[in-house]
C-alpha cells in the first residue's frame, strides 16, 4: 500500500511538472534527425500572416534541404500576425530580402518553413544574426481542407450544373456565325498587336499622367483657393444674367445685320477691291522708296537732315540764284503793280527834281494806262517777292 502511494505521488509529480514547463521543455528538445546547425548558428525573424499549425522544433529548408529549426512562435504587437524565430546553419549564406513561406511535406505531412531568393529582383544582403523577414516577404500555401471545402462548394452550391446550358447556349449563339467571330478574333488579335507596338507610349502617358496627378496633388492648396474665389465670381455671372443673354442677343443682331449689309454691297465692295489692287500693287513695288521720301514731310522745304543741325552749327547749303532780267522783268510785268524805279546820279543819293520819274506802264482792259510814281528806292520785301515770283501780293 505504502509502495502504491509512492507511485502515484510520483506519477502526480511528473504531471505537475508537464503543466507547469513540461510542454515548453518538451518543444525545446532536440528531435533525433534535425537539421546540423554547425559550431557558430544564427537567428532570425519572419512575421507570418497566419503559421496555422507550424510548431516550434520545425525544419527550415532551403530547395528541400533541411537548414535550421522553428525555436518559438509568439504573437505580433499587433494581434493580426506571428512571429517566428529560426536558428539557421552559421555556413549558409541566404540574400537578406529572401522570401519565407509555409510548405507541407506531403498531402498530411508536417508542416515547414521554405527560404528563397527573391525572384524577379536582384539579391541584396546577406541574412545574419538579428535578420527580419518582413509580412510582405511571407506566404502560405493553401491547406488541404481549404481545397476539398472549395471543391465542395463547387460541386454542391456551385455552377457545374449549369454548364451544360452554358455549353449549349454558346453553341446556339456560334453557329452561323463563325465568318464574324473569326473576323471579330483577327480585329482582337489586330488590336492587341497595335497595343503591343504602342506600348512604350502607352507607358508614357501613363507616366505623363502620373506625373500630372503629382503637381495637381503639389496644386491643391492653390486649386482650393482658386476653387474658392471662383465662387463669388460665379454669384455676380449668375446676378448678371439677363444682361449677358441681352448682350448675345444683341450680339447675334448685329451679326445679322452685318451679314445682310455685307451680302447686299458685296459687289461694290468687290469692285472696290478690285479697283484699289492696282494702286496696292504699285504701293508694294514702291517698297523702301515711300517710306524714304516720306522722311523730307516734318522738315519741308528743308531736307531730314536738317533736324540733326545743332542750334549754332551751320550745315552745308547749296543755292541756286537765277538772275534772268528778262524773266525778272516779265514777271514784274505779270505782278499788277507798276513800281516805280529812280536811279541816283553819281555821289548824290536823291533824284534831282528836274529828273522826271520812270514808269512803266501797264494797260488795263477798259481803263487807260496808269503811272505809279515811287516812293523810294526799292519796293517792300513782299511786293518784290511777289514780283519776281510773278504773283500779286
Amino acid at each position: 500500500m505504502r509502495r502504491l502511494t509512492g507511485v502515484l505521488c510520483g506519477v502526480l509529480l511528473l504531471v505537475a511538472g508537464c503543466g507547469t514547463a513540461g510542454f515548453s521543455g518538451l518543444y525545446n528538445t532536440p528531435l533525433p534527425g534535425g537539421a546540423d546547425l554547425g559550431d557558430h548558428p544564427y537567428r532570425i525573424t519572419a512575421q507570418f500572416a497566419d503559421v496555422l499549425d507550424l510548431v516550434p522544433q520545425a525544419a527550415v529548408k532551403v530547395n528541400d534541404v533541411p537548414i535550421g529549426r522553428v525555436d518559438t512562435i509568439t504573437l505580433a504587437p499587433d494581434t493580426k500576425s506571428a512571429i517566428v524565430t529560426m536558428s539557421l546553419n552559421g555556413d549558409l549564406k541566404m540574400p537578406e530580402n529572401s522570401f519565407a513561406q509555409l510548405r507541407q511535406s506531403s498531402l498530411l505531412g508536417e508542416k515547414f518553413v521554405q527560404l528563397a531568393e527573391p525572384a524577379g529582383e536582384p539579391a541584396a544582403g546577406t541574412l545574419r544574426e538579428g535578420s527580419v523577414i518582413p509580412l510582405t516577404r511571407t506566404n502560405r500555401n493553401p491547406e488541404v481542407e481549404e481545397v476539398l471545402g472549395a471543391l465542395s462548394l463547387l460541386l454542391n452550391g456551385g455552377g457545374v450544373n449549369q454548364l451544360a446550358d452554358i455549353t449549349r447556349e454558346l453553341n446556339h449563339a456560334l453557329t452561323g456565325n463563325e465568318a464574324e467571330i473569326r473576323a471579330l478574333l483577327a480585329r482582337v488579335d489586330r488590336i492587341a498587336t497595335e497595343l503591343d507596338g504602342q506600348k512604350s507610349e502607352i507607358i508614357r502617358a501613363i507616366d505623363g499622367l502620373n506625373r500630372l496627378s503629382g503637381t495637381l496633388v503639389a496644386q491643391t492648396a492653390n486649386l482650393t483657393t482658386a476653387l474658392d474665389g471662383l465662387a463669388p465670381g460665379m454669384a455676380v455671372v449668375t446676378q448678371q444674367r439677363d444682361q449677358l443673354v441681352g448682350m448675345l442677343q444683341s450680339l447675334d443682331r448685329l451679326s445679322g445685320v452685318a451679314v445682310d449689309t455685307i451680302n447686299a454691297s458685296r459687289e461694290s465692295l468687290l469692285a472696290d477691291l478690285r479697283a484699289l489692287a492696282p494702286t496696292l500693287s504699285k504701293l508694294a513695288e514702291a517698297g523702301t522708296n515711300l517710306p524714304e521720301a516720306l522722311k523730307i514731310l516734318p522738315t519741308y522745304p528743308l531736307p531730314d537732315v536738317a533736324g540733326d543741325v545743332v542750334k549754332g552749327d551751320y550745315a552745308n547749303v547749296t543755292a541756286r540764284l537765277d538772275l534772268n532780267l528778262d524773266a525778272i522783268f516779265q514777271n514784274i510785268a505779270n505782278s499788277g503793280k507798276f513800281p516805280s524805279i529812280q536811279l541816283p546820279s553819281n555821289n548824290q543819293t536823291s533824284t534831282p527834281a528836274s529828273a522826271p520819274p520812270l514808269a512803266i506802264p501797264q494797260p488795263q482792259p477798259g481803263t487807260a494806262a496808269q503811272t505809279q510814281p515811287a516812293t523810294g528806292l526799292l519796293p517792300g520785301l513782299s511786293d518784290l517777292l511777289g514780283n519776281l515770283l510773278g504773283g500779286t501780293p
